[in-house]
């Protein structure tokens, strides 16, 4: 029998009136990957920040290796062999490697940085967990993938003996993910235990060993993956069935609505984006898949008035808005769900019935001469939350107390409801849990069955392939390829991704 390298007792958290976590008895073997899944707001995050020392429980207690232990904060987590990779890194691009990795824990020679002990002991971690990374690199330098390996470093640097991953292929490509799992099973055999809270089924079923589903603050199962299936995580999960497949007919494009020729972002001899060229017509939706950093940001940035780009031509409806602000794109008929919700898609200090409002501000019936109609406001703010699943008290909450995936939900929720000719949906379901993927995916479809041309943006290439009628592939600022969605599938776009043309032929 396995020995428990961590427990959880009965642990409660509190933030107000609410319960965040419920009574939570987690129990993890040494040397498993276990997941953690649940719907957003289920308690995922909370449990982590207490178990990673950033939070203290309201109640219960965590045992170590049999032992219960108290943290005080990270680092005192840190000291107790736990180690976390955060979605967003705690990097310092401008360092090396080694420079990151031994941040604060520098071996030295006397009152000196001993640089070649801290290379040497680097690389020695590196290639016995089979990271491939070269210490001497600069971070900044670096694929996402390569990065996310010196996080693990980081944390394996400090001794961790519970690594906490969380979303941890969010912005990896299929290689890149497998590559990850290759370093998971490695930390396996050397006993190390490995949380892995993800929203991704197919993931869970490859790599973990056992499952823990929570749901509202509790958990309501415990399963052992072999002996599961995706369809009963779900039910676990949600409490329902939910269809994991996108039911869309053949699409029937009309008239161009988006057109770009020869956009180019940035200057000298290699710009961000690089002449790019392409159209998107009315009832199609056109996936852009590229790993983080290829330009796509950029490219949308240009596309929606964040940025005057530095040469080409974009056409929005029959109107030239190469130039154009954000305001005269939306009124050239733009709709944007972007990448950041917290920054560019909402008003964080500002109540959802405002963020719900943004756009409509100027219409009837929210506009009363120069006064808002604060019946109409709250009415449309409730009927979205009602329709969208929006979990909050009312309309009056503020958004910057929501978590990450109820946030994400109120700027789809203001965004598919404007009746614009384009949608541009970056990143759409990105943490969002798989009753509200399954619910933006058909709505996505059903704007595009309505006759809006969609640009879709993701970093999940099963959303790109599930979705998408055609794809265009970004790599160094360029558009590498222009598939149709049935000539594609997840090997070749990830070869794509890569720049490796010859093997994705």
């Amino acid at each position: 029998m396995q020995m428990v390298e961590l427990e959880t007792a009965g642990i409660v958290k509190r933030f107000g009136t609410l319960v965040a976590n419920d009574g939570i008895d987690l129990s993890v073997a040494r040397g498993e990957v276990h997941a953690v899944m649940g719907e957003n707001g289920a308690g995922k995050s909370t449990l982590m920040s207490i178990l990673y020392g950033m939070q203290a429980p309201d109640e219960g207690s965590i045992l170590l290796r049999g032992q219960e232990v108290r943290f005080r904060s990270a680092v005192d987590a840190i000291d107790h062999g736990m180690g976390m990779v955060h979605q967003a890194f705690k990097l310092f691009n401008s360092l090396t490697v080694w420079e990151n990795v031994v941040y604060g824990r520098e071996p030295r020679r006397g009152p000196a940085l001993d640089r070649r002990a801290a290379i040497a002991q680097v690389g020695a971690l590196a290639e016995r967990f089979r990271l491939s990374v070269d210490p001497t690199a600069r971070v900044g330098d670096l694929s996402v993938g390569v990065r996310q390996r010196v996080e693990i470093l980081k944390a394996l640097y400090r001794d961790a003996r519970i690594l906490i991953l969380d979303e941890p292929t969010a912005v990896l490509t299929p290689q890149e993910r497998d590559g990850l799992f290759d370093v998971i099973r490695t930390l396996k055999a050397d006993q190390r235990t490995i949380l892995f809270v993800t929203h991704k089924l197919h993931e869970v079923m490859a790599i973990t060993d056992s499952v823990t589903v929570l749901r509202q603050g509790r958990v309501t199962e415990r399963m052992a993956t072999r002996d599961t299936t995706p369809a009963e995580i779900i039910r676990a999960m949600t409490g329902r069935v939910v269809n994991l497949t996108v039911d869309r007919k053949p699409a029937t494009p009309g008239a161009a609505v988006l057109d770009v020729q020869g956009l180019t972002v940035g200057t000298g001899a290699k710009p961000v984006v690089d002449k790019l060229s392409f159209r998107l017509h009315a009832g199609e939706i056109v996936g852009i898949a590229g790993v983080a950093g290829n330009g796509q940001t950029e490219l949308i940035e240009a596309l929606t008035g964040l940025r005057r780009p530095d040469g080409g031509r974009v056409t929005l409806s029959g109107r030239d808005v190469t130039e154009a602000d954000v305001e005269a794109h939306r009124a050239a008929g733009l709709a944007y769900v972007p990448e950041d919700r917290a920054v560019t898609g909402t008003a964080r200090a500002a109540s959802a019935a405002d963020n719900l409002l943004m756009g409509y501000q100027r219409k009837a019936p929210f506009t009363e001469g120069l006064r808002l109609n604060a019946k109409a406001v709250a009415e449309h703010a409730r009927r979205l939350i009602g329709r969208f699943g929006v979990k909050i008290a009312d309309e009056t909450v503020l958004v910057g107390t929501l978590s990450g995936g109820n946030l994400q939900k109120v700027v789809i929720a203001r965004e598919l409801t404007h009746q614009a000719p384009l949608l541009i949906a970056e990143q759409p379901t990105r943490g969002v849990d798989v009753g509200a993927i399954e619910f933006i995916h058909a709505e996505l479809v059903a704007e595009r069955d309505r006759g809006r041309a969609i640009l879709l943006v993701s970093a999940e290439l099963s959303e790109i392939l599930a979705l998408s009628d055609r794809i265009l592939v970004m790599y160094e600022g360029r558009i590498l390829a222009d598939l149709p969605a049935g000539a594609a599938d997840e090997d070749r776009l990830g070869l794509l991704m890569a720049g490796r043309t010859g093997q994705a032929a």
